[in-house]
C-alpha cells in the first residue's frame, strides 16, 4: 500500500516536514507494511522556502541583507535539491524574508520609505552562485516601491532630472527622470522567475497596491495617493523607456507593486502560488499509484479551496482518482466546502476546549493522536489491516 503525505505547515507549531513526519509514523502503527511517500508542500506563503527544500532535499542558504527601512536584517532562501522536478539549479525566495512587515516595529512602518533592496541581495546572491531558475513568493512586504529597490540591487540605476539616483522608497518614485538598465546583473538574461501570486490587483488606481495594501504598511489616506501617483508615474516612464506596460496585468499590484516590478524587469511569470510548489516537488509523478493521499494545514475553513495547500494536493490527486483525507490543527467556518471538492473526510486534531497557546503547544501529540484514529478508521474500512 502507498500513501502519500503531502501537508503544509501548522503554523506556529510544526513545520510541513514535522506534520508530515508525525502522520506517518502514526498511520506506521496500523499499516507497518506500506510505503509512506512524504512530500512537505506549501502554497507560496509563509513557509514555502522551508517545506519545498525538505521535500527536495536542498540547502537553506543565510545572508544578512538591507531591510525595508534600510537596516540590515538575517534574511534566508533556499536552493532545491535533486529530488525536484525543476532541477538542482533553482532557487526560492520569499521576499518577506527580507522585505517583510515583521522586520519593522509597528511605529516604524513608512511605505514611503520602505524598500525591496533586500530581495534584489538575495537574488543577486542566488545568480551569484550560478542559479538560473528562481522561484519567488510574494507577500508578507513591508514596502510599496513596485520593486524598485529589487531591481537597483540587481544593477538599474533609477535617475532624476539631474541624474542623481533615486533614495530607496516608493515616495522618491515620484521624480523618476532615466532608468539606466546598462549595469543590469548580467545574469538577468539566462535567468527565469516563476512568480508566486494569489491576488489579481492592478499596480494603480482603487484596486491597485497602494489603496488595498498601503494601509495594513502605515499608510495614511494622503500617503496612498501619493504612493499611488507615484508608481504610476514609475509605470509611465518605464513604458516611455520601451519596457513592457504590465501595470494593468493581474497582480501586478502585489506586495506593494512588486509584481509589476518582476513582470516588467525580470519577465516574471505570475501563477498561483501552490500550482509552482505542487509542479517543483513533483507532487503528481509521486501520487501516481497511491492508495491514499493525506494533507493538511493549521486550519482548514471556506477559504482553503481559493488555492491553500489541501486544495492544490486535492486537484492532483483527483487527476489520478486517489482518495484524500485532510487533517487540519482546526476547522473553521465553510470547512465543508472541501468535501463539496471531492475530498474524501476532513478531520481537526484537538481533543477538547483549550486556549490557543495549549492548541500550539500540544499540536504533535495532538496530530499523532487524530492521525492514529484516521488510520484505524481506514484500516477498519480497507476491511483486514
Amino acid at each position: 500500500m502507498k500513501i502519500v503525505i503531502a501537508p503544509d505547515s501548522f503554523k506556529e507549531s510544526l513545520s510541513a516536514l514535522e506534520v508530515a513526519d508525525e502522520i506517518a509514523a502514526a498511520f506506521a502503527l496500523h499499516l507497518p507494511d506500506a510505503q509512506f511517500v512524504k512530500v512537505p508542500v506549501a502554497d507560496g506563503g509563509e513557509g514555502t522556502v522551508q517545506s519545498m527544500v525538505d521535500a527536495t532535499g536542498g540547502q537553506i542558504i543565510h545572508k544578512t541583507v538591507t531591510g525595508p527601512m534600510g537596516k540590515p536584517v538575517n534574511a534566508h532562501y533556499g536552493i532545491l535539491g535533486a529530488d525536484s522536478s525543476f532541477g538542482e539549479n533553482t532557487a526560492v525566495i520569499e521576499m518577506a524574508a527580507a522585505s517583510g512587515l515583521h522586520h519593522v516595529r509597528a511605529g516604524e512602518r513608512n511605505p514611503l520609505l520602505s524598500s525591496t533592496h533586500g530581495t534584489g541581495e538575495l537574488i543577486c546572491d542566488a545568480l551569484d552562485r550560478g542559479i538560473r531558475h528562481i522561484i519567488l513568493g510574494l507577500g508578507g512586504s513591508a514596502t510599496n516601491d513596485a520593486g524598485a529597490g529589487m531591481i537597483q540591487a540587481l544593477g538599474y540605476r533609477l535617475l532624476d532630472s539631474e541624474g542623481r539616483e533615486l533614495a530607496p522608497g516608493g515616495a522618491s518614485l515620484a521624480t523618476l527622470q532615466c532608468i539606466d538598465a546598462s549595469g543590469r546583473h548580467p545574469a538577468l538574461s539566462e535567468c527565469s522567475f516563476d512568480v508566486a501570486c494569489d491576488v489579481d490587483n492592478p499596480l494603480c488606481g482603487e484596486r491597485g497596491a497602494s489603496a488595498i495594501f498601503g494601509p495594513q504598511k502605515g499608510a495614511t489616506q494622503a500617503m496612498v495617493q501619493q504612493l499611488d501617483a507615484a508608481l504610476a508615474h514609475f509605470a509611465d516612464t518605464a513604458i516611455a523607456q520601451g519596457f513592457s506596460d504590465a501595470s494593468q496585468e493581474a497582480g501586478a499590484g502585489a506586495a506593494g507593486g512588486m509584481g509589476f516590478g518582476v513582470m516588467t524587469f525580470l519577465q516574471g511569470q505570475l501563477r498561483p502560488g501552490v500550482d509552482i510548489v505542487m509542479q517543483a516537488v513533483g507532487l503528481a509523478e509521486k501520487v501516481a499509484g497511491a492508495d491514499l493521499v493525506i494533507t493538511g494545514e493549521g486550519r482548514i475553513d471556506g477559504q482553503t479551496v481559493f488555492g491553500k495547500t489541501p486544495m492544490g494536493v486535492l486537484r492532483v490527486a483527483r487527476q489520478h482518482q486517489v482518495p484524500v483525507i485532510g487533517i487540519a490543527g482546526c476547522l473553521g467556518d465553510g470547512a465543508e466546502k472541501m468535501l463539496e471538492q471531492g475530498m474524501s473526510a476532513i478531520f481537526d486534531i484537538i481533543p477538547a476546549a483549550s486556549d490557543l497557546q495549549q492548541a500550539l503547544a500540544n499540536a504533535k501529540p495532538n496530530l499523532h493522536r487524530a492521525a492514529s484514529n484516521v488510520a484505524a478508521v481506514w484500516c477498519l474500512g480497507k476491511r483486514g489491516c
